[in-house]
C-alpha cells in the first residue's frame, strides 16, 4: 500500500489497546466531528478501544459549486445512485486501507478493527469493508449508502462475506433519502450479509438512541 497516511484525531484508551475503530466523517466536516461521541458511548476502559478519526483531503465538490472542502470523493448532483467519482472513491479507499495497515503494524490484527463512517465517510467505510482481503471485526454504516453497487458482487471479499454490519438511518433524512439506504440494505441482504438495521426519527444526523445502539453493538463485536 503506497497511499498517504491521512492526519487524524486519535483517542487512545487509558490502558493497553486491544481494538481500533477507524471512523470517517461526512462531507465538509473533519476528524473532530465525532470526537465528542467517544465518552458518550460509555465504553469500559478495560475494553481497550482506540479511536482514529482521519481528516478527509480538501477537494473541489461539484454539487457545492466547485468549492474546495474536506471530502472523500466528488459529488456531481443530488442523485446518489449514478455518476460516482470512481477515481476519488479509489483514492479514499486506498487511504483508509493505509490506516488499517498502520494499525496492524502497531499490533492490532484486522479482526479487531472496525470501520465506521457517517454519510460520505460511511460510504467509503462500507465500500472498503466489503472488499478488504482480510477479515475485519465489523462495519458501521451511518446515514449512508452503497457506492458503485453494480460492482459489489464481483468485487466483494470472501474474507468479509460474514462481516457484521450496523446500518443506521434517519427516517426524515433529506440528504441521503431513506429509500436509498433501504436499497443498499436490501442489496446487502440479498447477497447474504447480515445487516443490523436501525431507523430513527431524525434527519441527516446522529441521535442519542443511535449512540446507545452503537455502544452495544461495538461491545458485542469486540468482546
Amino acid at each position: 500500500m503506497n497511499a498517504e497516511l491521512l492526519p487524524a484525531v486519535i483517542i487512545d484508551p487509558p490502558g493497553a489497546c486491544r481494538s481500533t475503530i477507524l471512523w470517517l466523517h461526512g462531507l465538509g466536516a473533519s476528524g473532530h466531528d465525532f470526537e465528542a461521541i467517544v465518552p458518550q458511548l460509555g465504553l469500559r476502559p478495560e475494553d481497550g478501544l482506540r479511536f482514529v478519526f482521519p481528516h478527509a483531503p480538501q477537494i473541489p465538490v461539484t454539487i457545492n459549486g466547485g468549492m474546495v472542502m474536506p471530502a472523500w470523493y466528488d459529488i456531481s448532483g443530488p442523485d446518489l445512485e449514478r455518476s460516482h467519482d470512481r477515481k476519488g472513491i479509489l483514492r479514499s479507499a486506498d487511504q483508509l486501507c493505509a490506516w488499517i495497515e498502520a494499525e496492524q503494524a502497531r499490533g492490532i490484527p484486522s479482526e479487531r478493527i472496525v470501520l465506521a463512517g457517517f454519510s460520505q465517510g460511511g460510504a467509503i467505510a462500507l465500500h472498503v469493508a466489503l472488499r478488504y482481503p482480510e477479515r475485519l471485526a465489523g462495519v458501521m454504516a451511518l446515514s449512508t449508502y452503497l457506492l458503485c453497487p453494480e460492482d459489489l458482487e464481483a468485487e466483494r471479499s470472501e474474507a468479509n462475506a460474514q462481516i457484521p454490519i450496523f446500518q443506521a438511518h434517519g427516517s426524515m433524512d433529506p440528504m441521503v433519502v431513506p429509500e436509498r439506504a433501504a436499497q443498499s440494505r436490501d442489496q446487502l441482504t440479498t447477497l447474504g450479509y447480515q445487516v443490523d438495521w436501525h431507523s430513527y426519527p431524525m434527519d441527516h444526523a446522529v441521535c442519542p438512541e443511535e449512540i446507545t445502539d452503537i455502544s452495544g453493538w461495538l461491545q458485542e463485536q469486540l468482546k
